[in-house]
């Protein structure tokens, strides 16, 4: 999946096995020591791997933060099902049921317009005066498909709203 140009069209590499699998142990890491995290999606029919989907407290510094973000990635053969809707659905009720979260956000790159509509179909609204330059990204750096990474755009989903 990480080595799909298509699925990483909008990150600004693709990784190597070694890699994934590195990110992959950060993510199971993360979830070991928080409760949450972004968790393995699997097809329920099948049990075939999916991609990955949950919530988690944003890291890095922005003029929103502190906040918990909802973020997915799916294998290209898993687009157009709804999964990744369904499992971003399930992060966010986890996120204001059992964190007890007032709000969660989604950042993403403006021509993403994939996950821009999982998070118009979550309810999420673009609040363009959130829109922020990433700090993991320099100027001028571009996504494997030719976007600047810097800017991003920043959804919100009010727990009551």
């Amino acid at each position: 999946m990480m080595c799909d140009p298509e699925v990483m069209a909008h990150f600004p590499a693709l990784l190597t096995p070694d890699e994934a699998r590195s990110i992959l142990g950060r993510l199971r890491s993360w979830i070991d020591e928080h409760g949450h995290g972004f968790w393995a999606v699997e097809v329920k029919a099948s049990g075939a791997f999916a991609g990955f989907c949950g919530i988690k407290e944003v890291t890095f510094k922005a003029p929103f933060v502190p906040a918990f973000e909802t973020g997915w990635r799916f294998a290209r053969a898993q687009w157009g099902h709804g999964y990744a809707t369904e499992a971003a659905r399930a992060a966010v009720k986890f996120g204001f049921e059992e964190l007890g979260l007032d709000e969660i956000v989604a950042f993403l790159l403006p021509a993403n317009r994939r996950s821009a509509a999982v998070a118009e179909r979550l309810g999420m609204r673009r609040d363009p005066a959130g829109d922020f330059d990433h700090p993991l990204f320099v100027e001028g750096q571009r996504a494997i498909g030719g976007e600047l990474l810097r800017r991003h755009v920043l959804y919100r989903l009010a727990k009551h709203g």
